[in-house]
């Protein structure tokens, strides 16, 4: 940030969505953690019944940000963004938002077990629409439509538990990929 953005009083959109993009190595280390997350649900789906691999990504889920802060920062990047950076306050509350959901998507799985992994599809994907704000990267658009129309096509073909959680670690995998290309690209820019 400028000198004289650093003695305002808040920043302004561009330099507060600059902030995140550095501060998280443009969000690519966590999407790389949550499709980790997804891609072993998908292996405890192909060994147990689909509850477990239910429970596998509930419970990684809850290790995505601590992780991914841990890669940020061995990437040499922060991994924390300052106090005054008024897009925190979006991050927290997409999270909460997230967290509500997460218990319609398990109810959704007490009736239909296969319909759990679409639905997170549909949530993720939605979530990552507002990373488009956060960042200022118009990918995000793209990756929570690639997610939310995956979870729909998933959902409507009743298809079995595994294809969505190896669906959402195919797709965070290849953004993600594309993310770190383009931070670092800029970086050494």
């Amino acid at each position: 940030m400028s000198a004289s953005s650093a003695n305002s009083s808040s920043p302004t959109l561009a330099e507060a969505q600059r902030e995140m993009r550095f501060a998280y190595y443009d969000g690519a280390p966590g999407l790389l953690t949550s499709a980790t997350v997804w891609a072993i649900a998908g292996v405890v789906s192909l060994v147990t019944p689909p509850t477990r691999a239910i429970w596998t990504l509930l419970l990684g889920g809850m290790l995505i940000f601590p992780v991914s802060v841990l890669l940020t920062k061995a990437l040499g990047r922060p991994g924390k963004h300052r106090a005054d950076n008024p897009l925190g306050s979006l991050a927290l509350a997409t999270t909460f938002w997230m967290i509500l959901m997460l218990s319609l998507a398990f109810g959704v799985s007490r009736l239909r077990p296969e319909w759990f992994f679409p639905a997170m599809l549909l949530i993720i994907g939605g979530r990552y629409l507002t990373f488009a704000t956060l960042y200022g990267l118009r990918l995000y658009w793209i990756c929570g439509a690639v997610l939310a129309a995956t979870g729909c096509a998933i959902g409507l073909a009743n298809a079995a538990p595994t294809l969505g959680a190896f669906a959402g670690a195919a797709i965070e995998s290849g953004f993600a990929a594309v993310l770190f290309v383009s931070a670092r690209r800029t970086a050494t820019a």
